[in-house]
């Protein structure tokens, strides 16, 4: 596998470092092709934009492609179990134009400050429906 150039990843990061939200959000809808999340801070836009671009460099390098990252991505995602999220992990999810922010807890969930067993029974009080709560907040599919 070839590497990507260091000064073209530190050019990448530092352009993202200077941009306001607004520039960040437009960059992210460009990208992305949908409008960036509403409440999302431009902290957590730039590290997904900066993902993003070392992902799409790395592709570029000869590593099999930008498909085979992904695909990558989804597997590890999709298998890793919900245990393994150390406490202090925040969870985001935008619903109906709200985010929702979720707390990993030692033994369980923080949510609107109470505390709550399983992702289910949030994303239950959430959508009013029994959805599934590691597939609704994105760590399965």
């Amino acid at each position: 596998m070839k590497s990507v150039p260091i000064d073209k990843v530190h050019d990448t990061l530092s352009t993202l470092a200077a941009l306001k939200r607004g520039a960040l959000a437009e960059q992210w809808a460009a990208v992305f092709g949908c409008p960036a999340p509403r409440n999302c801070q431009a902290t957590l836009l730039r590290c997904a934009l900066a993902w993003h671009s070392q992902m799409t460099n790395q592709a570029k390098a000869g590593s099999g492609g930008i498909k085979r990252i992904r695909k990558k991505l989804q597997h590890s995602a999709t298998s890793a179990p919900i245990d393994s999220l150390a406490p202090g992990t925040r969870l985001l999810r935008e619903w109906q134009g709200q985010t929702h922010h979720v707390t990993v807890l030692d033994h369980g969930f923080e949510y609107v400050g109470k505390s709550y067993r399983s992702l289910t029974a949030i994303t239950r009080l959430i959508t009013g429906t029994p959805w599934s709560g590691p597939q609704f907040f994105g760590l399965r599919s």
